[in-house]
């Protein structure tokens, strides 16, 4: 029989197994999908599946630069156990390096050849490997004269549970540019701006801001002329609060992370900041419920 690549596809889809697998799989089974199925489960190979819906909320956030180009990128566990598994941080490392060459979003990432197989194909079958789900959540990619990157609480070299990439331009001396971008990395990792500038600012994100100065300004019974300069006094340090350029410099609080930039000779482009399971909402279980589940209760 035939093995066509809608076979191929129905046989992964059911199982998780990646493509060579199940293609193998119908192959040794003449095209048989449900002796395909258990072929795969007889290998180990289609654990996946089964493991798919839990929540991946650990983890470690990877970065990777290569010549003026770096990449950020997300790869979820179940555990932290996992995270400091040798076997999952060295397909983390690797991900990071096809992230750089990989232009688009995190999904063009998945379908990039990695070994021979897609990135999703290679995760899936580590899932199958390590048995808890895993999943590339999110990735990012910045260009720059030069990109310097920072990572917090580094659990291997270039990974751990916060990744800052920052771009910069600059005409100088490019070292000297990479260690105040490193600075200006850590600066992020502590302070998690909102944005580069003012201008970069969701516009939600401000109306929003600025309807609850409104509202607190109004409380105070002034006048609407003293009320307006009230908010624009307000929204500067808002401002001031939230975007990168015009936050007090953690290395020097006397002075902004734009003014130190201009004297260290270096335009900040963008930047980049990934923190791992940043927004996912993890399942909570109490010790008891974890006992009966583990005794079969």
């Amino acid at each position: 029989m035939a093995i066509t690549a809608a076979l191929v596809k129905e046989l992964r889809d059911k199982t998780g197994a990646g493509m060579m697998d199940a293609k193998k799989a119908l192959t040794e089974t003449e095209g048989d999908m449900e002796a395909a199925v258990d072929w795969l489960r007889a290998k180990g190979l289609a654990k996946a599946a089964k493991k798919a819906g839990r929540t991946a909320a650990e983890g470690l956030v990877a970065v990777a630069v290569n010549d003026g180009t770096a990449a950020a990128v997300e790869v979820n566990s179940e555990t932290d156990f996992v995270a400091r598994n040798a076997e999952f941080q060295s397909m983390v490392a690797e991900i990071a390096k096809v992230a750089v060459a990989t232009e688009g979003d995190v999904e063009a990432l998945k379908a990039a050849p990695m070994g021979g197989k897609t990135v999703a194909e290679v995760v899936t079958d580590k899932v199958a490997t390590i048995g808890e789900n895993m999943g590339v959540r999110r990735s990012a990619r910045l260009s720059g004269d030069v990109v310097a990157s920072y990572v917090h609480n580094a659990a291997a070299p270039g990974m751990g549970k916060i990744g800052v990439l920052v771009a910069m331009k600059t005409d100088g001396d490019k070292a000297a540019a990479e260690a105040f971008g490193k600075q200006v990395a850590m600066h992020v990792a502590a302070t998690n701006p909102a944005s580069l500038s003012e201008t970069d600012l969701d516009p939600a994100l401000v109306e929003r801001e600025k309807q609850v100065l409104t509202e607190q300004a109004r409380e105070s019974g002034k006048p609407d002329n003293v009320i307006e300069k009230m908010i624009v006094g307000r929204m500067n340090k808002f401002f001031q609060e939230v975007t990168l350029l015009k936050q007090a410099f953690v290395i020097d609080p006397d002075t902004t992370v734009g003014k130190a930039a201009a004297a260290a000779g270096v335009e900040v482009t963008g930047f980049v900041r990934l923190e791992v399971g940043e927004g996912v909402e993890k399942e909570e279980e109490d010790f008891a419920a974890e006992v009966a589940k583990t005794m079969g209760g």
